[in-house]
């Protein structure tokens, strides 16, 4: 699978706007500010497919890259505090609207910063992903802001604190230093290659 031919194909912001679904879809989900944008970018070998901000909230649609055999979903952050209730009422009805229907989804990355215990908002999306049965795995994003001898140490605690989900794959990874990008497109890879 080449990760590098790649072009933004489209943003929505209303789930009725966004067309059936015609690929396998790679679907890119995490809080605010956690580095979902830098991921995809290092993924497809780019610096700015994705826009990237230093303001959390700032992606607000679903933002659609096509490759030749998937298509990458961008999701909007979940758990930015400092959004109007409008905005996240819009949001919540993007991303539900947008699983409530009928998408051929071969895999979700779900992202998680390394250096902190999952928050409720992570708990709640890998709880609706565990329990209707989708295919995910969870990046473990800002690995370079790890010294080496803690990283173990974090790796360890997070498996504790996501046992009760029997079976999930984490994968630590850094956009920065590009480690754990060859696993996670891996990940992509075989998940597309199956739905094809």
């Amino acid at each position: 699978m080449n990760f590098n031919i790649v072009e933004f194909e489209a943003a929505y912001g209303k789930s009725k706007q966004i067309p059936p679904s015609d690929l396998p879809e790679i679907v890119f989900s995490g809080k605010s500010n956690v580095g979902k944008s830098s991921l995809i970018n290092k993924l497809l070998y780019r610096k700015s497919i994705a826009r990237v901000s230093a303001t959390p909230g700032k992606t607000t649609t679903i933002n659609f890259f096509r490759l030749k055999e998937c298509r990458f979903a961008d999701l909007p952050g979940y758990g930015y505090a400092k959004v109007a209730r409008g905005e996240k009422e819009r949001w919540a009805e993007l991303v539900e609207g947008y699983f409530a229907s009928e998408r051929n989804i071969a895999l979700i990355v779900q992202i998680c910063d390394i250096r902190h215990s999952p928050t409720k908002d992570d708990i709640e999306m890998i709880n609706f992903l565990y329990s209707t049965g989708y295919h995910f795995i969870i990046a473990l994003t800002k690995l370079d802001k790890l010294k080496s001898s803690q990283r173990q140490g974090r790796i360890d605690a997070l498996k504790e604190e996501l046992s009760e989900y029997e079976g999930i794959t984490l994968l630590p990874c850094s956009s920065l230093s590009g480690e754990g990008m060859d696993e996670i497109r891996k990940e992509i890879e075989a998940a597309a290659v199956q739905q094809e």
